[in-house]
């Protein structure tokens, strides 16, 4: 097969590029949006319940630590192997069970009262996220190949709500006279979880719906590929800025600045609504470029300055900071649309955002630790900073160079 041949143009929503057959576009715009919202609702509605959760479930110290640390590992393992289930079952179907196991991991994991089946359930409601990231832009590129920019908006703005969502209303949600319960703030979840998998198992596929991936299998390595390698960097150095700011800027702002902890928990709040709008903005206005170094300057040019204000005056220019560095994470949605707009085939996206984002993922989850060992060493925000400068450095250069117009296919043999 010739990874280098272009699909065939179709302009009509939820058609198949690769079959021609058309799905019917309303209820796949609604199943991709539907399982946006909860790709991160297992992983932000931890964060709150946390002293409930050491007391509930009995975890210490370092199992805490391994439960936040869970979704990097689960992202990137479940990831990367993705593309080789996908094949085998289908897209559809493999989401669709993805789903299921998160629906199930979410639900079960709130009757426990155990830390080692907590953490194991808790694998299994990251199962939806996990393949759900990698999935997602693959169904774009096949079904809205010609609207890859407004469809990525749309499921970049969904994962934001959801994200944003989980982690302000899980407490709300959960107290009743007073009294916080972990189990219904942890097991409601399970419930939007739900609606999406049903979604996902009532499409229609085959005739008159979905097509699944009949295709022979290709395999597309990527290993050579310059573009894939800047992409996974881009991927991620920004994926690290996020990891640092949602695991440690309140502590920052609450020692710099001297702000209460409930102030800087605002803070990081309006830092986190700041990806709703940078996801409905950056896709569609990526795609109309022919090449994204603008959309990147700008977005490292938030950062620089956002970071260099934190550290000469946290307190009196705090709102400010973190809305630039809000506005510099929407290099996550900027990261998805280039998945798909840097690849040809179904298959090479398919490849292609597996590769960026489990390496990427990997390489982003040493970023927390790291900065608290950096922080811990002298008390100091020096060091956490270099590194983020550092990271901001790699994010600038690997973004300049997947930002130029060359699709991955440019860079393997034709086969």
């Amino acid at each position: 097969m010739d990874l280098t041949q272009r699909p065939v143009a179709n302009h009509d929503v939820g058609t198949d590029v690769r079959t021609g057959r058309r799905a019917p576009g309303w209820a796949l715009v609604a199943g991709v949006v539907l399982a946006a919202v909860n790709l991160r609702t297992a992983v932000t509605s931890v964060g709150p319940l946390l002293d409930q959760l050491e007391s509930g479930v009995g975890l210490t110290s370092t199992l805490a630590g391994v439960l936040t640390t869970l979704p990097v590992i689960s992202f990137a393992t479940l990831g990367s192997l993705t593309p080789r289930l996908a094949h085998r079952v289908g897209e559809q179907r493999l989401l669709a069970g993805a789903l299921v196991l998160m629906t199930a991991g979410l639900a079960l994991r709130a009757l426990v009262s155990t830390p080692v089946p907590f953490l194991a359930l808790s694998v299994v409601a990251l199962v939806g996220g996990a393949m759900g990231n990698v999935l997602l832009p693959v169904l774009v590129k096949r079904h809205f190949a010609h609207r890859v920019g407004p469809m990525t908006a749309a499921y970049t703005t969904a994962l934001a709500v959801g994200t944003t969502l989980a982690a302000a209303v899980t407490v709300p949600i959960a107290t009743r006279g007073g009294r916080v319960d972990w189990r219904v703030g942890l097991g409601v979840w399970a419930l939007l979880a739900g609606i999406a998998a049903l979604c996902w198992l009532v499409l229609p596929s085959g005739r008159g719906g979905l097509a699944e991936d009949a295709a022979p299998r290709v395999r597309v390595r990527l290993r050579g590929s310059r573009t894939a390698w800047a992409l996974t960097l881009f991927f991620g150095s920004q994926s690290l800025q996020a990891y640092v700011a949602f695991g440690w800027f309140a502590l920052f702002f609450s020692e710099r600045a001297g702000v209460s902890a409930a102030r800087a928990g605002l803070l990081v709040a309006v830092l986190a609504a700041m990806s709703i709008p940078s996801s409905i903005v950056i896709p569609s206005l990526a795609a109309r470029l022919r090449s994204q170094r603008p959309l990147v300057a700008v977005l490292v040019g938030c950062y620089v300055i956002a970071y260099t204000g934190m550290l000469v005056a946290p307190r009196a220019g705090a709102f400010v900071w973190v809305v630039l560095v809000g506005i510099g994470a929407g290099a996550f949605p900027l990261a998805l649309t280039l998945v798909g707009l840097r690849s040809r085939t179904p298959a090479t996206t398919s490849a292609l955002s597996a590769f960026a984002q489990s390496i990427g993922d990997l390489l982003a989850g040493g970023g927390p630790p790291l900065v608290g060992v950096l922080h811990g060493a002298d008390g100091s925000w020096t060091g956490p900073f270099a590194l983020l400068f550092g990271a901001l450095a790699v994010m600038a250069v690997s973004g300049w160079l997947v930002a130029e117009p060359r699709d991955v296919e440019d860079d393997l043999p034709v086969t």
